[in-house]
């Protein structure tokens, strides 16, 4: 008589789970074509959504004491950041985290005249130009101040961009649809799955057989992750191949993605198993699932930059865990970071996996 083999049974449930998830409609429409639908959109029709507020630099010889400096720091369009060293300032202008370096001159000591320039990168190309139009939008409003329609209170100079690789709408976007599909496979499939399988009685079956619990878990999870990462593989290469989305290291980018993708997926089914395990009937597994996904979808940076939110919304959104692995994977894919840079991100989603795990083992049902 053969030993009975709690791998194989495993790999049994996992080819099984695996065939029911390609057959079904949902699975395709919330991993695949939902996503989809929103990168076409944002492909095809550039930026969109939200008010972005842009980070500016300040030159060390820019003059300070005047009233276009003081109406740039007021603007709820701008923030002024500082750096320590000049490094630290040419590593954001190369990965095209702040909009540019802004000077302002005065002219001569007779006139209230100023002058004013932006230094950029075309790693910042969706964000300087923006700046210079509301740079000469608040440059407009001091002049008919100041002068009374008489001429401009500071003339702009010819912006000096450096040309770099450039920034595009699927760059930002794209991700995003990456983080949602993860997010909304992980809930609500495995929230449907185990309720249907505990439902029918197919998980009674299964304790009518030698195999553990344990491994039940295993292979109906390996099952979601093989099919999410398969995936998240097609979402990033058409976003590659057909709308030229940054993988600034190639292969390796590619892979750090797919960790990403992985360790996301592992955090979201732990949300699914504790849906599964609270919801008493099918039709009460959406709403369950809606008070997870939805926030999340909205406020953790999927379509636009969360500074774009109220200051006092913004740390809801950076507490929730797709916040997070949204900007490790837009700091990976474009700013060219290794997984070990964005070991912050990484631990505060794996401190949010024990958290939900921890929740999910209390009140999974198997029965």
């Amino acid at each position: 008589m053969h030993k009975y083999s709690q791998a194989k049974a495993m790999i049994a449930i996992t080819k099984a789970s695996l065939k029911a998830m390609l057959r079904s409609p949902s699975s395709i429409i919330f991993s695949v074509l939902f996503p989809f639908i929103f990168i076409l959109i944002f492909g095809f029709i550039g930026d969109g959504g939200g008010v972005p507020v842009y980070k500016l630099a300040v030159d060390k010889n820019c003059d300070t004491a005047n009233a276009f400096f003081d109406s740039i720091k007021l603007s709820n369009r701008f923030k002024i950041v500082a750096f320590t060293d000049t490094t630290e300032l040419r590593t954001n202008l190369v990965k095209g985290k702040i909009a540019g370096i802004l000077t302002i001159t005065k002219m001569n000591t007779d006139t209230p005249l100023y002058t004013y320039s932006l230094r950029s990168t075309t790693a910042s190309g969706d964000k300087w130009p923006q700046v210079l139009s509301i740079l000469a939008s608040i440059n407009n409003k001091i002049s008919n101040s100041v002068y009374k329609n008489r001429p401009s209170y500071a003339l702009q100079n010819q912006p000096e961009i450096e040309s770099l690789r450039e920034y595009k709408t699927i760059d930002f976007i794209l991700p995003g649809q990456l983080g949602f599909s993860l997010l909304s496979s992980g809930v609500f499939g495995v929230a449907f799955m185990f309720f249907g399988l505990r439902n029918t009685l197919v998980l009674k079956r299964f304790f009518a057989t030698p195999i553990s619990r344990t491994h039940i878990i295993l292979g109906e999870g390996l099952a979601r992750v093989i099919f999410q990462m398969l995936t998240a593989i097609v979402i990033i290469l058409v976003g590659k191949f057909l709308f030229g989305f940054t993988l600034v290291n190639g292969v390796q980018t590619l892979f750090e993605m797919l960790f990403l993708s992985f360790i996301g997926l592992l955090l979201f089914m732990g949300f699914g198993f504790i849906v599964s395990g609270l919801a008493k009937t099918d039709s009460t597994i959406p709403p369950f699932a809606n008070l997870i996904t939805m926030p999340q979808f909205l406020m953790g940076g999927t379509f636009f930059s969360i500074e774009a939110f109220p200051k006092w919304l913004q740390p809801i959104s950076k507490a929730m865990p797709l916040t997070h692995l949204n900007n490790a994977m837009r700091a990976v894919a474009f700013e060219g970071q290794s997984l070990w840079d964005t070991k912050g991100e990484i631990g505060y989603i794996l401190l949010w996996g024990v958290i939900v795990y921890f929740i999910a083992i209390k009140v999974f049902k198997w029965e």
